[in-house]
């Protein structure tokens, strides 16, 4: 089995203990972005897609952070934050199947590493660009810090701190950052608004706005073996993420973007 194969055959594992979870205990999900695409134009994965990503509003999102960890304690899998890994410094979280390692390409860091699934939080934003920008600048701030602080970096370089040479005053600081983006994310939440935003996006701002219909309005789609819920406005979205998305990028773009290594059960696939 490739490389691309059994990472989509882990990752389709992953998200159907998710969907698990989810529709056991009520909590709305969509699929959003790459996989969203995947979705519509494949019946599943792209191909040379390696990832998935599952978007959640906010309360949806909390719930699931709160209950899973104590269904997973008995499995193979390890729902990872900026709270349950010190060294994971990202604002969203990931379900990990803790019987995979995998190194990603571009992206060294500390953090806990095996094949995941991508789960993003969406919060309510104000209709006001100009408020929309200064807030997104204030997590941009944030979110730059604490990837610093948290030695990501695109190479592997001697300069790099091993984590337990970190010490105590480390983690506090970074954990006092975390908890300032976070803030951030949340700042209107308890407000009328009828937009949503992934601020952890990496599209640009407002192709992963969605607003009250689109992050609502869900229907079953098909996704490889199972079936998925989607945003119902999932055209909308699609054209305004990828613009002709049934159009097949070059071929030279249709390569996996961001495992180097994977390793199952302590063997490496090739």
């Amino acid at each position: 089995m490739s490389q691309i194969s059994e990472l989509h055959r882990i990752e389709l594992n992953i998200l159907k203990k998710v969907i698990e979870i989810c529709e056991a205990h009520h909590i709305k999900y969509f699929l959003i972005g790459g996989s969203l695409l995947g979705a519509i134009r494949h019946n599943g994965f792209i191909p040379w897609d390696d990832d998935v990503d599952i978007g959640m509003r906010r309360a949806d999102y909390d719930r699931f952070a709160s209950i899973a960890p104590g269904l997973l304690q008995h499995d193979h899998y390890f729902m990872q934050t900026a709270d349950t890994d010190p060294n994971f410094a990202f604002s969203y979280m990931k379900l990990l199947d803790t019987q995979t390692y995998i190194e990603e390409r571009n992206n060294v860091n500390d953090a806990r590493k095996g094949v995941f699934v991508d789960i993003f939080p969406f919060d309510k934003v104000p209709r006001q660009p100009e408020i929309r920008r200064a807030v997104y600048s204030r997590f941009r701030y944030f979110d730059t810090r604490i990837l610093l602080r948290s030695g990501y970096n695109i190479i592997k370089t001697p300069f790099r701190k091993d984590p337990e040479e970190n010490d105590l005053n480390h983690y506090m600081t970074v954990a006092k950052l975390k908890e300032k983006r976070e803030n951030v994310m949340r700042l209107y939440n308890h407000e009328p608004f009828h937009h949503y935003k992934n601020y952890a996006s990496q599209y640009a701002y407002d192709k992963e706005v969605m607003n009250q219909a689109e992050i609502s309005e869900l229907i079953s789609h098909p996704f490889e073996d199972i079936h998925v819920k989607i945003p119902e406005a999932y055209d909308r979205i699609l054209t305004r993420m990828y613009d002709n998305y049934m159009e097949l990028p070059p071929e030279k773009d249709q390569k996996e973007k961001h495992v180097d290594l994977l390793m199952v059960n302590g063997k490496q696939i090739e």
